[in-house]
């Protein structure tokens, strides 16, 4: 691309101020691509260079946003069942039925599940069939909202780049303009000649 289409981005009205050309037109300049090549996130970029909006948004509150009502309960209890509280709180009922069952049950020969503790596996092995499902649901959301912030993250960097690209040949334009202001006074001063 040369340096006279890259210039010619910049559209300056008679206030002095930019303004953004069509998105065509911003598309072939900036991104070197014609509209229909250009991906969801590009246009996005592209449409909020052109309205002058901010494209930074929240992954989390987005991905929030989207959830199900499954999505969020898995979340929640996968939150619970990796915690130290219910680590500690599920230690303790084990314990206690063991405790029970082994002790104070047995010696009024009441134990309901007495030592290998059959009924206590069949719960555990019940627990753990329902929460390795969900705990995978979860991580799957997870692994979702990563995306998401990852495509955010991509966008942002994209504006973020093309802006930069728009200011630096801005400054360019400017440049050579001045640079042609000094130009002609250069030339008339010598065309007036060394002793007027």
């Amino acid at each position: 691309m040369t340096d006279w289409l890259l210039l010619s981005a910049i559209v300056v009205t008679p206030c002095g101020m930019a303004t953004s050309p069509p998105l065509d037109d911003l598309s072939q300049r900036l991104l070197g691509k014609r509209p229909g090549e250009l991906d969801d996130a590009q246009r996005r970029v592209l449409a909020g260079i052109e309205a002058g909006t901010t494209v930074s948004r929240d992954a989390a509150n987005l991905a929030d946003e989207r959830a199900t009502v499954g999505e969020r309960l898995s979340d929640r209890v996968a939150a619970i069942g990796g915690s130290w509280g219910f680590i500690i709180a599920f230690t303790a009922v084990l314990l206690g039925w063991m405790l029970l069952n082994s002790g104070i049950l047995t010696y009024f020969g009441r134990a309901f599940d007495p030592y290998p503790y059959i009924f206590l596996n069949l719960l555990l092995s019940t627990v753990a069939a329902i929460q390795a499902p969900i705990i995978m649901m979860s991580q799957n959301r997870q692994s979702a909202k990563d995306r998401l912030a990852a495509s955010l993250d991509y966008e942002t960097n994209l504006r973020a780049e093309l802006d930069i690209l728009r200011v630096h040949h801005k400054i360019d334009h400017l440049v050579l303009a001045r640079l042609d202001a000094i130009e002609a006074k250069i030339d008339a001063l010598a065309k007036t000649g060394p002793g007027a």
